[in-house]
């Protein structure tokens, strides 16, 4: 299989587009600075209360071929400092307003703050976070109120902490060509003469069985993908990122760094190259798939593929999410909040003393109905 060739990015000595100037956003009233507001769609001041448009411009998101990484933009464009998890491995970028106190994924108190990775690629699109905390904290305690199973202690829940934050992720578009070959196996039916017992005597009786004509059979088709999602996160839980859902590229923005103004934003931990790799394994599962679909007769057997993939092209996206931890029992407990859906899910204890009751429930119904029909029994 062709495998275009993905060159040395982030990390790598490269002759790449410098990071342009961090820049700040302070408010041209009191000099403060401002954040970004999901529920204004504008930056906000926390102190004046003003409020500042960013526009949405409706500029082509660009797309890279691979081989164009060494050209692409550095760093966020806004200064950063990083908090990197000890437990789970994620690097989460941050203001200089903010402190890393803990994970913003897993809780964990050991994290350590160190410098920005300005090599790494910067983000080409985003999805503005637009679901603000007032809405997080409803979403979390409706959450939280229809969970069966659970300490009744989670429903008076008063502390958790609920941090924005923006998740790396790669996106592939690619062209695949498919010529494959298997044999085609058409089902066929015969009479078999088979003895077999009847009224205690063996008789000779027809049997029909299923038999298999085998040909060879080939072809040829041509698909294209576009917007193949990867995940770039370490931080995020593999089976809660599977839980929450897709995205709707459609609302992608050129990057600007005022979306990040007062928010995380995670460092990819898989690189490009590794992330065209996970991207290149389920293009090729899908055309093994679809080949095989194409494989006249009833069954098949010896599918072989050979792909060719071109016209391979990238971007590096930032979705937006809110992280929230909580600690009950001694433990801390992971939920995530979709930041264009508001879904939720995650990771809670359970109320084995509730479990308990209701198998002890059951166990009383079935034995009371067994009660009853014995007794009827009895009766009848």
């Amino acid at each position: 299989m062709s495998d275009p060739e993905v060159p040395p990015e982030a990390g790598a000595e490269s002759t790449a587009v410098p990071n342009s100037t961090s820049e700040r956003f302070p408010c041209r009233s009191c000099g403060a600075e401002m954040r970004w507001d999901p529920d204004a769609d504008a930056l906000a001041c926390d102190y004046c209360g003003a409020r500042v448009p960013v526009p949405r411009t409706e500029a082509v998101i660009l797309e890279r071929a691979l081989a164009d990484a060494g050209q692409a933009a550095r760093g966020l464009g806004v200064e950063a400092r990083v908090a990197r998890c000890g437990n789970c491995g994620a690097q989460v970028a941050y203001d200089g307003r903010s402190t890393a106190g803990e994970c913003v994924f897993c809780g964990s108190p050991q994290v350590l703050e160190q410098d920005s990775n300005r090599n790494a690629l910067r983000p080409e699109s985003l999805i503005p976070l637009d679901v603000g905390r007032e809405s997080v904290e409803r979403a979390f305690r409706t959450w939280i109120g229809g969970l069966w199973f659970r300490p009744d202690a989670l429903k008076k829940l008063r502390e958790f902490r609920a941090v924005g934050v923006y998740v790396p992720y790669w996106t592939f578009d690619a062209r695949a060509h498919s010529d494959w070959s298997a044999d085609a196996g058409y089902y066929y039916y015969v009479q078999v003469p088979t003895m077999v017992m009847v009224n205690g005597r063996m008789q000779m009786q027809m049997r029909t069985e299923r038999r298999t004509r085998w040909e060879p059979a080939w072809g040829a088709r041509d698909d294209a993908y576009d917007d193949l999602v990867v995940h770039a996160s370490r931080g995020l839980p593999p089976e809660l990122a599977g839980k929450l859902g897709s995205y709707d590229l459609s609302k992608l923005v050129p990057y600007r760094p005022e979306y990040l103004a007062g928010w995380r934003a995670e460092e990819y931990a898989i690189d490009l190259a590794t992330g065209w790799g996970a991207a290149q394994a389920r293009i090729v599962a899908s055309q093994e798939s679809r080949c095989s679909g194409d494989v006249p007769g009833d069954t098949q057997r010896d599918l072989r593929v050979r792909n060719v993939l071109s016209d391979v092209r990238w971007k590096h996206v930032l979705l937006p999410l809110w992280s929230l931890t909580y600690a009950h029992g001694g433990k801390h407990y992971a939920v995530l909040l979709h930041g264009q859906t508001g879904k939720v899910v995650g990771h809670a204890p359970v109320s084995w003393a509730k479990i308990l009751l209701l198998v002890l429930g059951v166990l009383f119904g079935v034995g009371f109905l067994l009660l009853v029909l014995a007794v009827a029994g009895a009766f009848a």
